[in-house]
């Protein structure tokens, strides 16, 4: 254990380890890992009975470490989903042009999202709109002067260099994105990805098409209604779909890259669609524990930790194995949190606010268990000061360097910057902003609602083997089969990284004034909106 970390574990009594405790720590949250991710819990899709064996798992070591159950049936808030999954038999995808038909081979050209509810069919007009992002606070609008009425909007991946990271990720979520282009007349979407931000290969992104998707069944929490289409297609096969335009993809990512404006122009071809869809529906709770605060006012408040615990589930197979286990993403995030609140249970510490440990389903259906958490709260939402969300940090090497998404965003980035120095861990922005990492998980549910929040990864230097384990990583498991409890991690520095989380709780339970966005982050206005909401409200 470094000096530092051991000289906070004696003042506070709560990281209380001898140096050789690091790596016992670090069995212990391995073992959590170990069950999360066993194949007898099938890949804990959402709804699954994996995944409620998962959840019935949290709740007992929630139990153990002396929660508090707090959601609507005791440990458990359960959300009720609508279920969408492709049977790619019997649908199709063709390309219309001159009156003749073309077919696009689903799955190797392209493929159909699930995440809207489409109709049986669609046929209509497509533009390639850019981008297709409109970000008023940049006067930047990919749409103006563009009829979309009717139409098809084909978009690239990403957003123009000139935006800022976070202001871009946000107007790249589903929600923003389609917000712009249905106010512009578009009836849905097709998405070519750039393949130099693609986080996982085409041909094993593909294999996902089969899988479930989902969304909240309650229709005040959808935001994607009025579109009718969503399409996937693969970079390496766009110039189907760009023929007779006289434009190519290699020229619109050359312009990318180069930082100019992208072309648009109208496709000549229309999209013809039959998607035949199986309907189901499913319940899967999110699990929630309360540790109390100490003091009499701030115990009113509440600081929340959170992890996702469904992952894919039982995907098509890959090197004969079909069960996707989720231990980086996310029974890694769980098990820390499990460990967090054994640690603070253990040390009988006394934190001045309440801590709300908040283990989510759906996420990778769409944040949905956070989003649907963060609307129906099961405390006081406008006494949420924090979000710590832990998802897939990715323990592959010593913690050395920590990178924080939001960490110049808010007050917290204060807050992970001293207790990361005092464990002599240097902390780091964002090193790829075009990931949009800072709305793929859980956090940006909070943020939406004003509350700041951070989320980490352990972090590199640019062109070190640490760089390449994460890359390789990225590749190779990343929502696929062999992200199992077979593959090599640092038991120890995941240790080490969950006392920091733990110390950065109890410094933003423990400081009497609540964390704050800076003043130049655009995230601001909504802790704004919310302000002016709950005035209406009262």
């Amino acid at each position: 254990m470094r000096p530092k970390i051991l000289l906070i574990a004696l003042v506070y009594g709560v990281l209380a380890t001898a140096a050789s405790d690091w790596s016992a720590d670090g069995k212990r949250w391995w073992a959590h890992v170990q069950f999360l991710a066993d194949d007898k819990l099938e890949g804990r899709d959402t709804g699954s009975e994996g995944h409620r064996k998962a959840a019935a798992y949290v709740a007992e070591i929630f139990q153990n470490a002396g929660l508090q159950p707090a959601g609507t049936s005791g440990y458990f808030q359960p959300i009720k989903f609508n279920v969408r999954q492709i049977d790619e038999e019997h649908s199709r995808l063709e390309l219309v042009r001159d009156g003749k038909s073309e077919p696009v081979k689903l799955g190797e050209d392209a493929m159909f999202s699930m995440r809207v509810d489409s109709p049986e069919s669609v046929e209509a007009p497509a533009v390639f709109v850019g981008y297709g992002l409109s970000v008023p606070e940049m006067d930047y609008d990919d749409l103006a002067g563009l009829d979309l009425r009717g139409k098809i909007a084909v978009y690239l991946a990403g957003g123009p260099g000139s935006i800022p990271g976070p202001l871009k990720a946000h107007y790249q979520s589903a929600a923003e994105r389609w917000k712009a282009l249905q106010k512009a007349g578009a009836i849905g979407t097709a998405v070519v990805f750039n393949p130099q931000a693609m986080d996982i290969p085409w041909p094993r992104a593909s294999l996902a098409r089969f899988l479930p998707q989902m969304e909240l069944a309650d229709p005040v929490m959808r935001e994607t209604s009025g579109a009718k289409i969503s399409v996937q297609i693969n970079p390496d096969r766009a110039d189907i779909f760009f023929q007779g335009t006289g434009h190519r993809l290699a020229e619109i990512l050359a312009a990318a890259k180069a930082g100019k404006p992208l072309p648009k122009f109208p496709l000549a071809a229309s999209f013809r669609a039959k998607m035949a869809v199986r309907r189901s529906e499913v319940e899967s709770p999110n699990v929630i524990g309360l540790r109390p605060g100490s003091d009499p006012q701030l115990k009113d408040e509440y600081v929340v930790l959170t992890a996702h615990l469904d992952h894919v589930g039982i995907g098509q197979p890959i090197n004969g194995d079909k069960i996707y286990n989720g231990a980086m993403d996310d029974g890694s995030g769980v098990a820390s949190l499990l460990e967090i609140a054994r640690a603070l249970h253990d040390s009988k510490a006394a934190l001045k606010r309440s801590l709300v440990f908040l283990v989510v389903t759906g996420e990778e259906k769409g944040l949905l268990g956070s989003k649907y958490f963060t609307h129906y709260p099961t405390v006081n939402g406008q006494n949420i000061v924090a979000d710590i969300n832990l998802d897939m940090f990715l323990p592959l090497h010593p913690l050395h360097f920590l990178e924080v998404q939001g960490l110049n965003e808010s007050s917290l980035g204060e807050d992970i910057r001293a207790v990361a120095q005092q464990a002599g861990v240097e902390v780091q922005s964002d090193k790829e902003p075009d990931r949009n990492l800072f709305i793929r998980s859980d956090q940006y549910s909070f943020i939406r609602k004003g509350i700041p929040a951070l989320a980490f990864k352990f972090g590199y230097q640019k062109g070190s083997p640490e760089e390449k384990l994460h890359k390789e990583w990225l590749k190779t498991r990343y929502h696929a089969p062999s992200d199992d409890a077979n593959q090599p991690v640092d038991m120890a520095a995941a240790a080490e990284f969950n006392h920091i989380i733990l110390e950065l709780a109890r410094r933003v339970a423990d400081n009497p004034a609540r964390p704050l966005w800076k003043s130049d982050s655009f995230f601001r206005r909504f802790a704004n909106e919310g302000q002016k909401q709950q005035a209406k409200a009262d």
